[in-house]
């Protein structure tokens, strides 16, 4: 089997209301999916989501190769972009084309991808995500009842711009949960999306643990602040989770050895390879890892075959237009099927007739704030966001 060409494509995941951070919000809901196909001499195709930029250059690495050489091929891929480097949107690429391998290497053994890499249960725990800054008080209510109608008894909050909103906030969906499991006590997560200084984080985590137990606080400094998150862990009770926004090895041991992680965090778009390896340099420390983003369908089934799983974020119900996917969500789990690869069917005809790709609106999550990481009270910026999201 050889690969003979790649096909590039964008769709959306529609959310129908606001979704955002500490960072600004989309006021449409509707956030880019990048896709990208591989295809074989052999008629299998492999779909991997991820980004595009520098697609062709790392393509040339692993063009005319035998797809099923998955982890050899990843790191073709890495020493193609040795000079420019991997970093960022361009990991992002090797990772998509990665999954695609991996998506094209269980399809051409006819087994699902969570059996051929060695899983034995097909369901994967999951936490609630609502991207949920922009909501007023009742729609975070049916938002999380939703949720917890599913299952779901642990949920992740996006805040950091004003204590007592985050207090009530985190109140509201507790007792949501609560009430759905009849008494039991849910996991609470609060995501501050790198919006806060050393200092203002423990204090505002600090405030929360007041009244509130957090199971985890989420990126509550810079992603590569080693030593502040070392502080941060050091100076509340909550754990500390981040790495999402980490690329390659080298940026998690500086931070796992200054003992800034609780919990190893890495993205879907990164690619199946990059998590198995980061789950291994976790284990060896320890720590559980936990699976970031809206679609994290082959990191779910590579998190079957790792000892350290905690849990897998689980955003958006609905998949992104003309995506389709074998799994569903039941009793607080995503259950994986038996469909050979990762079980993504796409409808490019779909995809086309939706018409999407816009860029980003300005103003987003995307773009960090001028005065993040030093304010000392924020109660405004929390006005501005939901201004934005009620626009």
């Amino acid at each position: 089997m050889r690969i003979t060409g790649y096909r590039t494509l964008t769709t959306a995941q529609e959310w129908g209301r606001p979704v955002g951070d500490a960072n600004g919000v989309y006021p449409d809901g509707v956030m880019p999916v990048r896709v990208i196909m591989v295809d074989t001499d052999e008629g299998i195709t492999g779909v991997g989501l991820g980004s595009h930029v520098e697609a062709e250059n790392i393509f040339a690495a692993i063009d005319g190769q035998d797809p099923r050489a998955v982890t050899a091929l990843y790191d073709r891929m890495l020493r193609q972009t040795f000079k420019a480097g991997h970093a960022g949107v361009v990991f992002g690429t090797i990772g998509a084309f990665d999954t695609a391998l991996w998506d094209i290497k269980a399809q051409a053994a006819g087994e699902p991808l969570w059996r051929l890499l060695g899983g034995r249960d097909r369901r994967v725990h999951a936490y609630a995500s609502g991207l949920d800054i922009g909501l007023t008080d009742e729609e975070l209510v049916a938002t999380y009842e939703i949720y917890a109608q599913r299952g779901l008894r642990a949920a992740k909050l996006k805040g950091g711009l004003d204590i007592e909103r985050d207090r009530h906030r985190l109140t509201l969906v507790r007792d949501v949960l609560t009430e759905a499991a009849h008494g039991m006590r849910p996991g609470l997560m609060l995501d501050a999306n790198e919006c806060w200084s050393r200092k203002q984080a423990v204090r505002h985590v600090g405030e929360l643990e007041r009244t509130l137990d957090l199971t985890w606080i989420e990126e509550p400094v810079r992603r590569w602040d080693a030593d502040g998150l070392a502080a941060v862990s050091r100076g509340v009770r909550a754990a500390v989770a981040s790495g999402e926004n980490l690329t390659g090895l080298e940026q998690f041991r500086p931070l796992i050895a200054a003992g800034g992680l609780d919990i190893v965090q890495t993205a879907a778009v990164w690619g199946v390879t990059h998590f198995l390896r980061v789950a291994a340099l976790a284990h060896a420390f320890d720590l559980p890892v936990s699976p970031i983003g809206n679609t994290p369908v082959a990191l779910l089934h590579a998190a079957t075959s790792v000892p350290n799983h905690l849990a897998s974020e689980l955003q958006d119900l609905r998949p992104p237009i003309g995506v389709a996917m074998d799994l569903h969500v039941e009793d607080g789990d995503f259950v994986l099927g038996d469909s050979p690869g990762l079980g993504i069917k796409v409808d490019e005809t779909a995809i086309a007739a939706a018409h999407n790709g816009k860029a980003p609106a300005a103003g987003g999550p995307h773009v960090r704030p001028e005065q993040a990481g030093r304010r000392l009270l924020a109660v405004a910026d929390r006005g501005a966001v939901y201004e934005v999201a009620r626009s």
